[in-house]
């Protein structure tokens, strides 16, 4: 086991088993955007015991309870997964974290500067983010799903108006690695999330909320860098 994670990057072990995501963030390993470092890399990056990682890693996988294996969907299935799942979650909580945020940001901003920070990078993030969220939607998603269709009508590869699948994929990868960033610089501001002594519930809830945004976005990033955009481009080649 231990020789098949030397060869393997972060992003191709979350891919094969989802359930190591949860070791890789217990250490605060980027398996989504940063996922095509091995993990002697990352090891050494963050300063990680490599036999205590690989150790609790084997944990997990040896673990059979259930789980969804997305590298067997279909890729028409799992872009409209991605989008039920993950695109509804964004636009469904910006609204209220952006009136949390704004709220904490004016009653506690002047004992807390950071939040002033943190309040404009989620801001610029968000409309980012619903940005991406259309061209994923009207562009690269509906290609994908007709070259899945092709694919099993045996039909030729339709023409894309983007040249190849390639071209928008390392547009949205560029989002992602943006969006990577801002939520580190978030989570470094905020302590890592830890609400400061004697915060109102307010503020609590804001930092619980932006936590669980932030890995949502990642389950999100990691499904697409690591499972459908690859897939994708292996599609397209068989045409």
């Amino acid at each position: 086991m231990e020789t098949m994670f030397k060869k393997a990057t972060v992003g191709e072990i979350v891919a094969e088993n989802y359930k190591t995501a949860a070791v890789f963030s217990k250490h605060k390993i980027d398996f989504c955007c940063k996922g095509d470092r091995t993990l002697e890399q990352v090891c050494e990056k963050k300063s990680v015991d490599y036999s205590t990682l690989v150790n609790e890693l084997n944990e997990v996988i040896k673990d059979k309870s259930s789980g969804e294996d997305f590298n067997t969907w279909p890729l028409d299935q799992l872009s409209d997964y991605i989008v039920r799942t993950y695109h509804e979650y964004i636009r469904e909580k910006i609204p209220p974290l952006t009136q949390f945020l704004t709220k904490v940001d004016k009653v506690h901003g002047d004992g807390h500067p950071e939040l002033h920070e943190i309040l404009a990078i989620f801001l610029e993030s968000a409309e980012d983010l619903q940005t991406h969220l259309r061209k994923e939607e009207m562009i690269l998603f509906p290609f994908i799903k007709q070259m899945t269709q092709a694919k099993n009508n045996g039909q030729p590869l339709p023409t894309p108006p983007f040249g190849s699948v390639e071209n928008p994929i390392e547009m949205m990868k560029d989002d992602h690695s943006i969006e990577g960033d801002r939520f580190r610089k978030i989570s470094e501001l905020s302590n890592n999330y830890t609400p400061p002594e004697g915060a109102c519930n307010t503020y609590k809830v804001s930092l619980a909320m932006l936590q669980e945004f932030e890995e949502k976005l990642h389950e999100h990033i990691h499904l697409e860098n690591n499972i459908l955009f690859p897939k994708a481009i292996q599609l397209e080649s068989t045409f």
